[in-house]
């Protein structure tokens, strides 16, 4: 089982440069981002070992979130050993996040 990991300015690079990582972009103060933990939560759990599941504080990292233009939250960012290869806007659905991370 895989638990999801604090993506910060400081460990990004370290934790998202090989394999497959999914990245929550959110904020304590927003709604739909609230709803999207317990999602995010599960997801890691259901991915395991195909790929990282992580949450990146907009606030408390402001320049991951400007590396990626991050304007809207949650904003879910899938990467491929480094590189962005997909974008997702708003609440997503535990489902379509584990096909898109192990398909």
């Amino acid at each position: 089982m895989s638990a999801e990991i604090e993506i910060t300015d400081a460990n990004f690079n370290s934790e998202a440069s090989a394999g497959v990582i999914l990245i929550d972009f959110w904020a304590p103060w927003c709604g739909p981002c609230r709803i999207q933990g317990p999602i995010i939560e599960k997801v890691a759990e259901q991915v395991g070992d195909k790929a990282k599941v992580a949450k990146c504080n907009v606030d408390e990292n402001q320049a991951i979130a400007s590396q990626f233009g991050v304007q809207s939250i949650p904003t879910l960012i899938i990467l491929k050993d480094g590189k962005e290869v997909e974008r997702m806007v708003g609440v997503q659905q535990e489902n379509v996040l584990v096909e898109k991370l192990t398909s």
